[in-house]
């Protein structure tokens, strides 16, 4: 979540670091005009604006030092860290505190001791899932889903994101298929077509479907997805794929364009993570896909899954699915709970999940919010992480960005600055371990090959920060999405939301859909920084610190909070990417819907403010033409054909170029692409992101 203050008051380091400063914000390295604050963004230009004007006013209340250094004294200073940084505890806007009512949160139930021999399935695919997946029994969603799709019905599943249900619609369709009368031939093209949202998700999917169909091999699945060379998958195409795995966009770039793809023989459609596909904005794809399928063949066996069920996948229910059977694993959990008379009440009202509005949570996951003032939130997030993954063990973390613009920005960032020896007269032994942190980012401008690389990678691995890009949780259904990626199937898992005290209104919103979250202080998160040496103030005489006083640890994350600023303001390129992501999220938290401006609004944030998080020691006083480093006007590209996205007004189109990035299907050319010179950049010596 981003973060974000209300009021801004910074204290110069003294005229030597202020001249310093205004070389590297000049690009011509001679001190900028006073001149009216012009931003770029018309949407926050007003609260720029108050913000350079407090800026203004606050300037007059700084002091320089009473007494100058001597040189033998400033040679003595140069081998102990000097705090260039403006206060990071003062002036800060008050942490509101959080009075809800305690929530009873819904939940499901995971697990049954009900096997997989249970059912009436191929002996071979009961070993597979026995011995190659290493599965007994099944999960609340796979016994209930299983028996309604092996007798040929359609159905509707809400369940909880990591609960199987890949395999609660996998076991059925490969059932299903190779017990054929006439044997299945790759020549006969798809009988099965799965639509997912991601790239990720269709490689997942495939990865489970491979392992499905070991024992039958002559059932081909394939894959379809953005950032896929079209030549090759055209090929695949020709030779035939029998369970086509695809992204919506995609698949409809192949419909429109490549004559050898059919659905004559197409029995099975599954669309999962249904509410995810629409709020991406593929609801046109599917009514696309839909109609190729019903010219081709109009009976088939239909399949929506998803976790939460929205207006749009209800929509979408009723003219995909034939007579569905309704499967909510949460509300059969709550009716369980409920006394029999209850039950009965409500059994018409229970009927239309909307009415509920009610979410299912893993048992497993701890739930956590932070409030945290915009100055501070960038070194809150890495003494997260110093926490997590290096003083912990064997810990993986997810940290969701708002644009593609962020993700390789923090990852050069928290790369270079928390990773390894910060400085050369560090000791040898230093008490933490340089190599055990490891970075990955993933977001829709890499290149599919590397993305997919960085993937499996992450999958692989037993600790790692992953950095990627995902829209910000505007809503209680994404939030849901957000934190399902971790505590799945029944594992342990925790979710931490950063929230800036404007933005308190959100816990309340989440508690009002029965989801529960613990606050997590402020102070406890810093305190991790007393474990790492390399941020401690060396003074003369200075004994070592004890436990976690208070003023050791703001020191502490004092010098954090320069170090990141140093590495940003070592060179005018880092600068100008610095202020890049910082526009970047600025306009991304312009997209919030209307419903939640109350909660998230740009007149909320202080510009000076949330610049600190990104490293950069003032508010930027331009944000208008921020070109890359040693490169020339490029020619405007057009816009994206697609009709979808023509009809969008400017701040929407924008919202949905957001919204692409991790979800791209690879035909929103100028929007999902780069080149691969461009993705390889970092900081300094090459080109800064446009």
């Amino acid at each position: 979540m981003a973060a974000g203050g209300t009021v801004r008051l910074s204290s110069g380091p003294g005229r030597q670091s202020n001249a310093l400063k205004r070389r590297l914000q000049s690009p011509h390295g001679s001190p900028p005009l006073k001149q009216k604050h012009k931003p770029s963004l018309n949407t926050f230009k007003k609260c720029a604006a108050e913000a350079d004007s407090r800026e203004k006013g606050s300037s007059s209340q700084k002091s320089l030092p009473k007494k100058q250094l001597t040189d033998k004294q400033n040679e003595s200073q140069k081998s102990r860290p000097f705090i260039k940084t403006s206060s990071l505890f003062r002036n800060n806007p008050e942490i509101p505190k959080i009075h809800r009512k305690a929530v009873q949160q819904v939940q499901e139930n995971v697990f049954t001791t009900d096997s997989f021999s249970q059912l009436d399935l191929h002996p071979h695919l009961i070993s597979t899932i026995n011995t190659v997946l290493k599965i007994s029994s099944m999960t609340s969603v796979q016994k209930q889903t299983i028996p309604v799709l092996l007798q040929g019905k359609d159905a509707l599943v809400r369940s909880q994101t990591g609960s199987g249900k890949t395999l609660a619609y996998g076991i059925p369709l490969v059932q299903s298929l190779q017990g054929m009368e006439s044997k299945i031939q790759r020549s006969d093209g798809p009988y099965a077509l799965v639509l997912v949202p991601t790239r990720e998700l269709a490689l997942q999917s495939f990865d489970t479907m491979q392992k499905l169909l070991k024992p039958f091999a002559w059932i081909v699945p394939g894959v379809l997805m953005g950032g896929e060379k079209r030549k090759s998958e055209k090929a695949r195409l020709r030779k035939g794929i029998n369970i086509l795995i695809s992204t919506p966009g995609r698949l409809v770039d192949h419909i429109k364009s490549t004559e050898c793809i059919h659905f004559r023989h197409t029995q099975w459609l599954i669309i999962d993570e249904a509410d995810r596909i629409l709020d991406l904005g593929f609801e046109k794809d599917i009514a696309v896909i839909l109609n190729a399928l019903n010219a081709e063949r109009e009976t088939r066996q239909n399949v929506l899954l998803s976790a939460t069920l929205t207006e749009g996948v209800t929509r979408l229910a009723d003219i995909s699915l034939n007579d569905p059977i309704s499967i909510s694993i949460a509300d059969d959990t709550q009716k369980a709970l409920k006394p029999a008379s209850q039950t009965e009440q409500q059994a018409s009202s229970s009927s239309n999940c909307m009415e509920q509005e009610n979410f299912a949570v893993p048992e497993k996951l701890k739930q956590y919010f932070v409030m945290v003032p915009s100055k501070l939130r960038l070194v809150i997030l890495a003494a997260f992480i110093l926490e997590k993954c290096k003083f912990e063990k064997h810990h993986k973390m997810i940290i969701f960005f708002s644009s593609c613009e962020q993700v390789e920005f923090y990852y050069e960032l928290l790369l270079n600055v928390l990773s390894g020896e910060l400085e050369s007269e560090q000791p040898k032994r230093s008490s933490v371990s340089s190599a055990s942190l490891q970075f990955l980012r993933l977001h829709g401008n890499m290149e599919q090959e590397e993305r997919t690389e960085v993937f499996q990678e992450f999958l692989k691995s037993k600790t790692g920060i992953l950095l990627c890009t995902c829209n910000a949780p505007a809503s209680p259904a994404e939030y849901i999405h957000r934190i399902g990626r971790t505590a799945r199937i029944g594992c342990h898992g925790s979710s931490l939301l950063v929230l800036a005290p404007s933005e308190a209104g959100y816990v309340s919103l989440l508690a009002s859909h029965k989801i529960n979250v613990s606050e997590l202080k402020l102070e406890k998160v810093l305190s991790s920084l007393m474990k790492d040496d390399r941020f401690k103030v060396h003074r003369p005489g200075s004994k070592k610190s004890c436990g976690t006083d208070p003023q050791d640890v703001r020191e502490r994350a004092t010098v954090l909070q320069t170090r990141f600023e140093n590495y940003v303001h070592s060179s005018e390129a880092t600068v100008r990417w610095a202020k890049k992501a910082l526009q970047s999220f600025l306009c991304a938290y312009t997209t919030y819907p209307r419903n939640l401006k109350h909660i998230f609004h740009i007149k909320s944030l202080h510009l000076g403010h949330v610049a600190k998080s990104f490293g950069l020691r003032d508010a930027p006083q331009n944000l208008t033409a921020l070109p890359a480093a040693g490169s020339k006007k490029k020619k405007i590209k057009p816009r994206p054909k697609r009709s979808d996205l023509l009809k969008k007004t400017p701040s929407k189109r924008r919202l949905a170029e957001i919204l692409r990035s991790e979800y791209s299907s690879g035909m929103d050319t100028g929007v999902s692409k780069v080149k691969k010179k461009k993705r390889q950049r970092k900081p300094g010596n090459q080109q800064i992101p446009t």
